[in-house]
């Protein structure tokens, strides 16, 4: 059954479960951990759900209408495991939590004990390690659209980066920005958003797309949300004032974030304005493509996880964000440059990686600081990164103090000075606490005097009524005291009735026996409601005191982010140079004149996997040289060739070392490939559309500083509409348009575009030996002279006779077109030889016309000849025809 059934009237339920009831319609579209005890219970259509995505058993407890009620649970110590498979999936999850003392499950006839949601968990508000993958970002992203505008938000709870940006609304552009963004989650006003959007938006990037209500996304109210959150009276220090819609995107957030944390965002006090010219912009299917941080299949390797070395989980996941949005400020870029030269010339990146190793993801323990979700080794982790600043600053000093980076003069400044920080840490927290607070034995001995006591009370009760009964027994002379215990009465100083004229007069009687008298004092009354709860007095001091230190930690979490910040800046420029040193890559140069000069560059994937020496190559594209088109074998390298130039570029505006001897790169404002295809069957697309449709993008938002990437264009379609397509595009993106552009190629008539001003041919170099193909992989000036399908095709190990039929059709063909072609020019079966045969083809019938031998032959009167005659004009049309 489900909750639908139950009806308004809930009085036929158990008390507990009214209160479930009670608490679930309020979270209706999501699912509900209900603790009982030591278990999160689910009931209803969340049982059913939560068993079929976990795997957990489905049972049943008790009836609602006189059917069971569906019931499926997770022990309480194990519930991160499965809230990460379900956040996972997309799923959102309400936790309500046992907040009183009492029966846990509650009985009819009894109130259960208080319950109340703590945390609402979703794919964008994550902040615990178990829940996150270290090196991803967990972003939530709010989209206001009005009109034709739209404001985009940007909030990564457990780093506390919060980032806006307000643009003109197309679909192609969103698109862009979210590739880059990379959201774990999109809110969205439910009234506003076009449903297209949506769809939009989860076929692109798979993630959640949550709606809320309109006014979460007010733009009158904004200003007033942003400026409580950032303890401002105006944004104008933020440069959006004049951003409406960028300032309701982020409002939306946070009202979002503190619904689903339940409590303020302290380490949220700074709010970023972007701007979509500030990044090259790279469209999903570059992204893809490039496999720039995820590859393109399971087995493969991206570029992030090739180069991710970084010492640092934050400084991976900066790694990770600087790949996926290049910047096109040079001076930021020569900044990080610097620095890496700085580190390479001293070979100082080495002890700076040794320290960074032994600093944890503090970003994510500052987040969980300032949302008080901290646990007790969160706090181990600061104290850790605390003490190794002084030696972070110490191995970055011989840069510092010869001032050969005015970045690491930044950062080095930034790192702060934490030794008071630390000092309390170590005094407050014993060296390897428990994981949970609830164990105890979390504060340190010494930090607190009433703690000690407590614990000294709990653990040497015995001692202390030894001591208690020694000190006693000199106080009063009597020898024969005794101090003991029982259930009844608790603790007790014992006179015998002839020792009882003795007792002190502080000495309150308790307790009246046949031979003795029982005593109570203040100091052991004292005692006694000491030990019997000093357990759990032990632990409430303990919670008090933890919450005390991070309360302390929350006032100085601005230095504290921006030490982290400094950490990870650090960790993925020291990161930059380890990789230089260790590929042997070199120091890219940025020029104010439109084009790109590499010399002797490497793909850098390729290049790291390949059991063989990889063969570096040349590209050379500027204002008066815009094109290459690129042809050659397959297999010969030109797929691997304007990828590496692609990458090149792009590490170099990330600011990094690029695998090449050299490379001299002007502005890039975007990075188009049309690389592979492949067909689209969840939206009827072919591979052909694909294609064109990839291809349409490029043609419609290129422009001349875009670097575009284009490889068999017009392959999925007949011989003649392909050729003239790809011809076409040629055409338009050298004379038009006018970008960087490397175009890849099998119709060996494009090279005759060569003779076209801006358009070069360059081929990839392969030789034939004793009837097998050797691929050079190096690319040369010039066109290729054949296209060597057949020997690939050996090399793929088609059978044999398949590639001798092959061959013997390919004989036919190359004699049919020499024949009616009258040249000597090998072409495969998909293409004809240049456009005056394309004309000759496709005109035949028309030239055939003037052929004398066919004059004759319409001039005869057939019925009318005589067997002399026919056989005089057979000679005659003989003749002709030799003529």
């Amino acid at each position: 059954m489900n909750t639908e059934n139950i009806g308004p009237d809930l009085s036929t339920l158990t008390p507990m479960m009214q209160q479930y009831m009670s608490v679930k319609m309020q979270h209706s579209h999501s699912l509900m951990f209900y603790r009982m005890g030591d278990f999160y219970e689910l009931f209803f259509d969340d049982a059913h759900k939560a068993a079929k995505l976990l795997g957990i058993t489905l049972t049943h407890r008790g009836k609602a209408n006189g059917e069971p009620i569906p019931m499926a649970g997770v022990p309480y110590h194990a519930a991160e495991g499965y809230l990460a498979r379900l956040v996972k999936k997309g799923e959102t999850v309400v936790i309500c939590e046992q907040l009183g003392e009492g029966d846990s499950a509650g009985t009819r006839g009894k109130a259960p004990m208080e319950r109340g949601v703590v945390r609402i968990i979703t794919p964008g508000t994550l902040t615990d390690d178990a829940l996150l993958n270290s090196h991803q970002s967990s972003n939530l992203v709010a989209l206001c659209i009005q009109q034709n505008q739209i404001g985009i938000a940007l909030l990564d709870l457990s780093a506390g980066i919060f980032k806006v940006q307000q643009l003109d609304f197309q679909h192609e552009q969103l698109a862009i920005e979210l590739s880059r963004l990379m959201p774990s989650e999109i809110l969205v006003d439910e009234d506003i958003v076009d449903p297209n959007i949506i769809e939009q938006i989860k076929k692109q990037l798979e993630c959640p797309v949550t709606k809320r209500p309109n006014v979460d996304f007010n733009v009158n109210n904004a200003q007033k949300t942003l400026c409580d959150q950032l303890a401002v009276s105006t944004l104008s220090g933020f440069g959006i004032d004049h951003l409406p819609l960028a300032k309701a995107a982020a409002a939306a957030l946070i009202h979002y974030a503190k619904e689903t944390q339940k409590t303020a965002l302290p380490h949220i006090r700074s709010i970023q304005l972007e701007q979509s010219t500030d990044f090259i912009a790279l469209d999903p299917v570059t992204r893809r493509n490039l496999e720039l941080v995820e590859p393109l299949f399971d087995h493969g390797t991206s570029l992030f996880q090739l180069i991710n070395d970084c010492q640092t989980a934050m400084g991976g996941r900066l790694l990770s964000r600087t790949l996926m949005q290049p910047l096109r400020d040079t001076k930021l870029l020569d900044a990080r440059l610097d620095a890496t030269a700085a580190m390479l010339n001293g070979y100082h990146e080495s002890p700076i990686r040794l320290v960074l190793k032994e600093i944890s993801d503090i970003e994510r323990v500052l987040s969980r600081i300032a949302l008080g979700s901290a646990r007790p080794r969160d706090l181990v982790q600061l104290r850790q990164a605390c003490a190794q600043i002084p030696l972070l600053r110490h191995a970055i000093q011989p840069m510092t103090q010869a001032k050969q980076s005015s970045l690491i003069q930044q950062l080095d400044h930034e790192l702060g000075d934490f030794k008071g920080l630390y000092q309390r840490l170590m005094s407050a927290i014993v060296e390897h606490p428990p994981v949970l607070l609830r164990d105890g034995n979390v504060i340190a001995e010494g930090f607190d005097s009433e703690l000690d006591e407590l614990r000294k009370i709990r653990d040497h009760a015995g001692q202390f009524l030894i001591d208690l009964e020694t000190q006693e027994r000199e106080n009063t002379g009597v020898s024969t005291l005794k101090i003991g215990y029982n259930r009844v009465s608790g603790y007790y100083i014992e006179l015998t009735r002839a020792q009882a004229e003795q007792a002190p007069d502080h000495y309150i009687r308790r307790q009246t026996l046949k031979n003795a008298e029982r005593y109570i004092t203040p100091e052991l009354k004292s005692f006694e409601d000491k030990v019997l709860s000093s357990e759990s007095r032990a632990l409430a001091r303990e919670k008090m005191l933890f919450e005390m230190l991070l309360d302390e930690l929350r006032q100085d979490i601005g230095n504290l982010q921006m030490m982290s910040s400094a950490i990870a800046q650090i960790d993925m420029l020291a990161n930059f140079a380890h990789q230089a040193r260790l590929r042997n890559w070199s120091r890219p140069e940025f020029s104010p004149e439109i084009g790109v000069k590499i010399i002797a560059g490497r793909h850098p994937v390729v290049e790291a996997l390949s059991k063989t020496a990889f063969t570096p190559n040349d590209t050379t594209l500027d204002f008066n040289h815009r094109m290459a088109i690129v042809t050659g074998p397959n297999m010969g390298g030109k797929s691997t060739f304007m990828r590496q130039t692609a990458l090149i570029t792009l590490l170099a505006y990330c600011g990094c070392y690029v695998p090449a001897k050299s490379a001299v790169l002007g502005p890039i404002d975007r990075v188009f490939t049309r690389i592979g295809s492949a067909d689209d069957l969840s939206t009827g697309k072919s591979t052909f559309m694909v294609e064109m449709t990839e291809t349409s993008q490029i043609l419609h938002h290129a422009t001349n500083q875009s670097l575009v990437l284009m490889d068999e264009v017009g392959r999925g379609t007949s011989t003649y509409d392909g050729l003239s397509l790809a011809w076409a595009c040629v055409i338009d993106l050298s004379k038009r348009i006018k970008c960087l552009c490397l175009f890849a190629t099998h119709y060996f008539e494009l090279t005759e575009l060569g003779k076209e001003s801006g358009i070069d041919n360059y081929h990839v170099t392969a030789k034939e030996l004793n009837g097998n193909l050797i691929l050079l992989h190096k690319v040369q000036h010039g066109p290729a002279s054949k296209s060597h399908g057949l020997q690939v095709a050996k090399l793929a190990g088609i059978p044999a006779s398949v590639i001798k039929e092959a061959q013997n059709r390919l004989k036919i063909l190359e004699k049919q077109q020499h024949q009616q072609l009258n040249k000597a020019v090998q072409n495969d079966l998909f293409s004809v030889a240049d456009e005056s045969s394309i004309q000759v083809i496709e005109r035949v019938v028309e030239v055939e016309k003037d052929v004398p031998a066919l004059n004759l032959l319409r001039a005869l009167d057939v019925d009318n000849l005589s067997p002399r005659e026919a056989l005089q004009q057979i000679y005659a049309l003989k003749d002709a025809l030799e003529a």
